[in-house]
């Protein structure tokens, strides 16, 4: 009886351990099942993702001058359409943006000169000017310190009897080894400029019947005397 008991006992252990074996050889197969079927889902995932990558050095437009396919006249580039004007870029004003009168270069300016023009031409040309030309202009910038070409002297009788235009495009279209200073200055400051050198040959070559009245009487003063002017 005991040992049918016992041996109850064991079917019924084995029984359940069998079962809960199954179950969990069971549990375990599902388990595998379904780890592998995310890793196969996270393994497409991974290969979808690189098979769409898109460098930002590598983006979907076209180079420069690059051809294309999709137009008929192979370029990628697209011509103008016959009358665009850049907004900002119609210079109605070819005085102002030519430096010229009809086909001859302007004895005069397009706008009036005034202290604070000439003080924006003496700004911009101690920024662009000086490293050639100095800054009285005479032609002894770094430039000819450091051994490059000495440029002439903007008190040169030629230059000093050029119209305002000439110097206008000089700037605007460079001279000799002198390159534009086009994309640069802006049309007025390059006015702004001729007038400023003008005013600086003024200064060299100057007659004391130019000078207002009370100047006059002053200079003779300082000549007689051999002070300094005050201001």
């Amino acid at each position: 009886m005991k040992f049918r008991n016992s041996l109850l006992t064991y079917c019924g252990y084995a029984s359940t351990t069998e079962a809960n074996a199954g179950s969990k050889v069971r549990a375990g197969l599902l388990s595998l099942q379904s780890g592998s079927s995310a890793g196969l889902l996270f393994l497409l995932t991974l290969l979808g993702l690189s098979s769409c990558r898109q460098d930002m050095h590598d983006q979907p437009r076209y180079e420069a001058f690059e051809g294309s396919s999709f137009f008929a006249d192979g370029r990628s580039v697209r011509p103008s359409i016959a009358g665009t004007i850049a907004r900002g870029h119609l210079n109605e004003d070819k005085h102002l943006h030519t430096g010229r009168i009809g086909s001859e270069l302007a004895d005069s300016y397009p706008f009036a000169i005034d202290h604070a023009v000439l003080e924006r031409g003496r700004q911009r040309y101690s920024i662009f000017c000086t490293p050639c030309h100095g800054e009285a202009g005479f032609g002894d910038g770094m430039i000819v310190e450091r051994g490059f070409r000495r440029p002439p002297s903007l008190h040169e009788q030629r230059l000093r009897e050029a119209p305002p235009g000439y110097i206008f495009d000089v700037i605007t279209n460079g001279f000799g080894v002198m390159y534009d200073y086009a994309d640069r200055i802006a049309p007025k400051d390059r006015w702004a400029i001729a007038a400023y050198i003008e005013a600086l040959q003024l200064s060299q070559y100057a007659d004391l019947n130019d000078a207002p009245a009370d100047w006059r009487t002053r200079l003779n003063t300082q000549q007689e005397t051999g002070m300094g002017v005050s201001k």
